[in-house]
């Protein structure tokens, strides 16, 4: 297990760490360093912030594993109480009440096996086997679009489940305790060995980012109450599997390399700390929110893009407000409009 090796090459002074995880390691710092300086500022926009990475991270985490839900049904679930009308839309409701219990009450919730099993049993919207291990061993399937399929991993067997848990848990309380790894170091070998684990027959990549989250909060790291980590996992979703399955390989063997997995968790930290800034500096800009993460969004697409890119950027804005940024932008000289219809491209215009 990561989490053991950890301990155990800090307890005998022998934990090395890659360099481009050492330079992580410091931009983090630094930004942790300046996150009270921007948290202070701002109130109204950091209020706008948290209810829009809300949305924004129970839409990306479950969209990742394919439970999505419609663009016109997003504020019924996750803002209102409206009716839920299946189970995609439970599910999504699901995470964003996990969300609320992480947000609301960090210091009340300990890393451990009941917090796991309540964290998978909210996002499950406890039916079925919601919080409860699975019964059955599993191989992590692959499938690809011409049919066939490859076992991408094997997860610990259904009978040692409990005792994997329970010995991950410990070894982050130890690591905690000790406070010889650097937090982060540790919040993504736990999150890594957790998905290795895969304890639950379903959700465990949900629970996941929740536990980043929740590790996250636990070392003083508060981007993710303002960004969603879910979202920018979501926007390097193949880099996410890639190093996943790299770090996973000859984890039974405890002959793994876990820097690739956990140098792609700090760089999702990183990248959020770098938004969070970029968004509380606009304080002098006259738009609103809303309009901010449109165009936050227009930069991070390519040169060309559709409408529903942007929706899936910004779960939380309509597609009338959307429309009516690309239109004052395409006045301003800065976009233009290649077609006509719902699926007319747009193309971003250099202003010199």
């Amino acid at each position: 297990m990561t989490i053991e090796r950890l301990r155990t090459q800090s307890n005998d002074g022998r934990l090395e760490v890659p360099v481009a995880t050492a330079w992580l390691i410091g931009d983090l710092g630094e930004a942790l360093g300046r996150q009270e300086l921007f948290a202070r500022q701002a109130p109204q926009r950091l209020k706008a912030l948290r209810e829009h990475a809300m949305i924004e991270s129970a839409i990306s985490s479950n969209r990742i594993e394919g439970v999505e839900i419609a663009a016109g049904r997003r504020g019924a679930v996750l803002v209102g109480r409206a009716r839920l009308t299946d189970r995609d839309e439970a599910e999504v409701r699901g995470y964003r009440d996990a969300l609320r219990l992480i947000h609301d009450g960090p210091a009340r919730l300990d890393v451990s096996e009941q917090t796991i099993r309540e964290l998978h049993g909210v996002t499950r919207a406890r039916v079925g086997d919601a919080g409860t291990y699975r019964d059955r061993d599993l191989d992590i399937i692959e499938k690809f679009p011409d049919g066939r399929s490859r076992v991408r991993f094997k997860a610990v067997p259904a009978s040692e489940l409990a005792g994997s848990v329970s010995r991950l848990t410990r070894g982050w309380t130890d690591l905690e305790l000790a406070q010889q790894v650097p937090p982060a170091i540790a919040a993504a070998a736990f999150n890594l060995d957790f998905l290795c684990i895969h304890p639950f027959r379903d959700g465990n990549g949900r629970v996941s980012r929740l536990l980043l989250l929740l590790h996250a909060y636990r070392w003083g790291c508060e981007v993710g109450r303002y960004m969603s980590l879910e979202r920018i996992i979501e926007e390097n979703k193949e880099r996410y599997y890639e190093t996943l399955e790299i770090s996973s390989r000859g984890w039974h063997e405890d002959a793994h390399d876990p820097w690739p997995y956990v140098n792609f968790l700090l760089f999702v930290l990183k990248t959020a700390f770098a938004e969070f800034e970029r968004r509380v500096g606009e304080t002098s800009e006259p738009r609103g929110m809303k309009t901010s993460a449109v165009l936050d969004a227009v930069v991070r697409l390519p040169l060309e893009f559709r409408v529903d890119d942007l929706r899936r950027l910004c779960p939380a804005v309509s597609l009338d407000m959307i429309r009516r940024v690309l239109k004052d932008e395409q006045k301003r000289g800065a976009l233009e409009c290649l077609g006509r219809g719902p699926l007319a491209r747009w193309r971003k215009l250099s202003r010199g």
